[in-house]
């Protein structure tokens, strides 16, 4: 409506009246009016009355206003009505009118008709005019209006200049209470908290002053008497006069709580799937225990929570095993004694120290993000130090005192204590070992294997905490605590679905790394019990070695060596590595090596014992019975059987001759260092892998100066990944220098100079210098065959071991000399040769060109022979019988004495001949 004119003065104190603005009612409603002189004529016509009819002043005076605008057929009764109004009569109702020209009417038009008297004091009437049409314009737009602003479903304001409520309908008062002409003049601060309120009039002020609409502006609040939070989207817009005025705002709220909390859940589900994808991804990509729970930890501090802990059961962490589902039961640590031991392995905190309320406002589901959340803190994850010694905790709990952990690389704010996690007043420092109390939610989350909520104190910093024992093949492995602080989001159930998969995750990793554990060290034990203990001894040869396995992060290889004493001063120099890693690779590794073992014990040259291992190692991935099915048909091999490949060197030194016999299957070449010159790489044919099969192996034959150094070596030492092989070997030579140095020192020198931490595969190192037999530790004769070569024999030997100083062997020498020539001569074929060899020990061997090859068995009581090689073995530490490329020679070893006289036969041992 209208505004009521508006008064001012002038300088001079006058009243100046101010003309109504544009946009008033009459605009509306078009009223125009005219008069009628005592002639029953037109003698005025206003403007709006030209609007109204269409005719202008100058044409509607003078006229009958009857005859202009009246049908024909109301003429007459219109004539009729004027002559009464001139009479002095008023007059209103309902009169058709017609524009000039038509025939038809128009239009309706309401008439108010009052009498008045010209100047001379003729009766005249002035008529004022309404367009009916216009009336029921408005009459139908205030209907519409009162329809869509009253019985509107949505909550609607009309909100004037001033920002207070004008109007409100039955829907917002049904909300906020009362009746719609109760709300009239509150303000948005009578509904809405003063945050709210104030956006909500931020908003309002903008649309008022720049008449843009705001849509969808979400507001949070509660209606009166309630505690439910509800979400509404407000739309506002400027709302004008006819004249285009601006007299308020208009506001739409529609509650969207429903939406917003499918939103919201939404919302979750894609933040619970990114976390279990990030936790896929992150989470046990090393095979390191302690490493899986800080994975776990990092995933879920801050995306899921504010504090975290994990503790893994101690026999876990110490390798012992137990039954699936029995970790920590109460039949393992006694009924009541409450949980088993347990570590801390792992923290994790969002919370700055310091924080006494709110570290980090979670994102609620109740509200969504909020727009004054502080950021977050930096998540802070601490990892196990090596714990001290035990001590009993104040409360019950049995903790370990934990070692002074290493400074951070870099500044960040410190966790939160452990304490706050647990709501605890004692807290539990990473690396302790402690107990849980029977009746604690955390020792009964452990007993039971189900998720538990416990609330935080009311004067603490956690709000509630989520204690999930972390289980993998019903089994209990340890317990993991996701904890938020007050003023996040409570914990719900599917933040209780989320947090037992995220520790199920875990737990799988966990175990899985528990078993590669186990394995990896059951692996090592075996693959070391199969390596020779201590420093290798052997006849002419200072040795050296290093065995240097794996990181824990990688498998078990099959990298091995080994020094095996053959008769006559020889000794066997192997060295090889197991395509692939693992127990199965340990296992192939000891397999062959016990191969090597037997078969050098026959003495076979080293070509032959690679061919007998290369059909060994076709044969070991072979199912039961397969294995002639295999040699039978070799093409169908791969069909069969997996299939285990190795390479290996094999030589055999004599430390007499110096002369050192190589055979290769695929591996590295040996390294030769001779007296004053350079590291070389022996030209050894490398053969086959063993395994593959179908290619014989050749042999070289090397003759060693005194004090050359000889090395073995695997892959490991000089091959990585980051650098290639032929950089690899070539920094070995160069790191043999100085190999005239103690060999365990030169061993020292080579694995400090070249890279062997890089942990990628095992290093096996074999390093042997020539310490040849001087000639005259050598005894060496050739006798004829003839029977006095016998007693020839025996005088050799005496006087050998008298220039010796062996007296005390020499009775017993005599006598298995004697036994061994005789032996010769009976059965043997072509020239005899004896010889001592002086040593760590003593050895004596008789050569002949026979290749019957002595066998030891037990005489009968009536047999006078068939005993002495018998005696032989009674009498020896050792004896034996090898081929020769010319025949065989038969050898016995003796210990060389140790000042107290050699030891006697015993009577049982004699008697034990017949």
């Amino acid at each position: 409506m209208s505004e009521i004119p508006e008064t001012a003065s002038d300088a001079g104190g006058a009243v100046v009246w101010q003309s109504s603005p544009p946009g008033s009612i009459y605009d509306y409603i078009r009223v125009a009016s005219f008069s009628i002189g005592p002639d029953g004529l037109v003698d005025q016509w206003s403007r709006r009355a030209v609007d109204l009819f269409g005719v202008t002043a100058e044409e509607a005076r003078g006229k009958d206003p009857v005859d202009a605008f009246m049908p024909p057929d109301l003429r007459e009764r219109g004539h009729r009505r004027v002559r009464e109004i001139l009479d002095g009569k008023e007059w209103t109702g309902l009169v058709p009118f017609r524009m000039p020209g038509e025939d038809r009417p128009h239009g309706i038009a309401e008439m108010y008709v009052m009498p008045s008297e010209t100047a001379t004091g003729e009766r005249a009437a002035l008529c004022i005019v309404v367009d009916v049409r216009a009336l029921r314009r408005i009459e139908t737009d205030l209907a519409a209006s009162q329809a869509i602003f009253g019985q509107s479903p949505f909550g609607f304001l009309l909100f004037g200049t001033d920002l207070t409520v004008k109007r409100a309908n039955r829907r917002f008062a049904t909300v906020f209470g009362g009746s719609a002409d109760d709300h009239r003049g509150r303000t948005v601060y009578d509904y809405l908290t003063r945050p709210e309120a104030d956006r909500m009039t931020a908003a309002l002020r903008k649309v008022l002053e720049t008449g843009e609409s705001v849509s969808e502006l979400q507001i949070i609040g509660a209606p009166p008497g309630s505690s439910d939070r509800r979400h509404w989207s407000i739309n506002l817009y400027r709302v004008h006069s006819g004249s285009g005025r601006p007299v308020g705002v208009a506001g739409l709220g529609i509650d969207v709580t429903r939406r917003q909390n499918a939103a919201r859940e939404a919302a979750s589900a894609r933040r619970n799937l990114a976390l279990l994808n990030e936790a896929g991804a992150r989470i046990g990509n090393s095979l390191d225990l302690e490493a899986t729970a800080r994975e776990l930890l990092d995933v879920a501090v801050p995306g899921f929570c504010d504090l975290a802990a994990v503790d893994l059961y101690q026999g876990l962490l110490t390798g012992d095993e137990a039954p699936p589902g029995r970790w920590g039961s109460s039949h393992d640590v006694g009924y009541g004694a409450g949980s088993a031991e347990l570590r801390r392995v792992a923290v994790a905190s969002a919370v700055p120290a310091g924080t006494v309320r709110v570290g980090r406002p979670r994102p609620s589901t109740e509200d969504g993000p909020r727009p004054d959340a502080p950021a977050p803190a930096h998540p802070t994850t601490t990892h196990p130090t090596t714990t001290g010694p035990t001590t009993a905790a104040p409360g019950g709990a049995t903790t370990a005192d934990p070692a002074p952990a290493d400074p951070a690389p870099e500044a960040r704010p410190a966790p939160a204590p452990p304490h706050d996690i647990c709501g605890d007043t004692h807290p539990i420092e990473v690396g302790s070992v402690h107990r849980y109390a029977f009746n604690s939610p955390c020792a009964g989350a452990l007993r039971t294997g189900r998720v538990g909520t416990v609330p935080g104190a009311e004067d603490g910093l956690v709000q509630s905490t989520l204690v999930v024992p972390m289980v993998a093949q019903d089994t209990v492995v340890g317990l993991v605590q996701f904890s938020r602080v007050k003023g996040s989001e409570p914990f719900g159930e599917r933040d209780r679905a989320l947090a037992v998969e995220l520790a199920a995750r875990a737990a799988v990793c966990i175990d899985n790394a528990r078993l590669y554990r186990r394995e990896h060290e059951r692996a090592l034990i075996l693959q070391r019990s199969l390596l020779p203990p201590g420093d290798p001894e052997a006849a002419g040869l200072d040795i050296a070695c290093r065995y240097l396995p794996g990181t824990v992060g990688s498998e078990v290889g099959g990298d091995w060596f080994d020094v095996i004493e053959l008769p006559g001063h020889r000794t066997a120099l192997v060295i090889g590595d197991v395509m692939g890693r693992g127990l199965r690779a340990a296992v192939a590794m000891g397999e062959l090596r016990t191969a090597v073992r037997t078969l050098a014990q026959l003495d076979l040259e080293p070509a032959e014992v690679l061919s007998h291992l290369d059909e060994i190692a076709r044969g070991l991935g072979a199912p039961a019975g397969a294995q002639q099915s295999a040699r039978a048909h070799k093409a169908r091999g791969p069909e069969l059987a997996e299939v285990y490949l190795a390479t290996c060197v094999y030589a055999v030194y004599d430390a007499v001759t110096r002369r050192v016999t190589f055979a290769n299957a695929g591996h590295l070449p040996p390294v030769l260092v001779e007296p004053g010159g350079e590291a070389l790489l022996l030209d050894v044919p490398p053969g086959m892998p063993l395994g593959v099969g179908g290619e014989p192996f050749e042999e070289v034959q090397v003759e060693l100066p005194d004090g050359a150094l000889l090395a073995l070596y695997t892959d490991g030492l000089v091959e990585s990944r980051d650098h290639p092989l032929d950089e690899g070997l070539s920094a070995f030579r160069n790191a043999l220098t100085q190999p005239e140095r103690p060999l365990e020192d030169v061993c020292d020198h080579v694995l400090t100079t070249l890279d062997t931490r890089h942990g990628e595969d095992d290093i096996a190192l074999l390093m042997a210098r020539v310490r040849g037999l001087p000639s005259e530790a050598v005894g060496d004769w050739r006798l004829p065959r003839e029977p006095r070569s016998v007693g020839r024999a025996r005088e050799l030997a005496r006087a050998q071991l008298a220039g010796w100083d062996l007296e005390p062997l020499v009775d017993t020498v005599e006598l298995l000399v004697s036994e061994l020539v005789t032996n010769a001569l009976r059965y043997g074929e072509g020239e005899i040769r004896l010889r001592l060899l002086l040593d760590r020990t003593l050895v004596c061997e008789v050569w002949d060109s026979g290749l019957v090859q002595p066998r030891r068995r037990r005489a009968k009581d009536t047999d006078e022979g068939g005993r002495g090689l018998q005696l032989v073995g009674l009498l020896s530490a050792a004896w034996g019988s090898r081929r020769t490329p010319r025949g065989k020679t038969v050898w016995f070893e003796l210990q060389l004495p140790d000042g107290e006289g050699a030891a006697e036969p015993t009577v049982d041992q004699l008697l034990s001949m017949f």
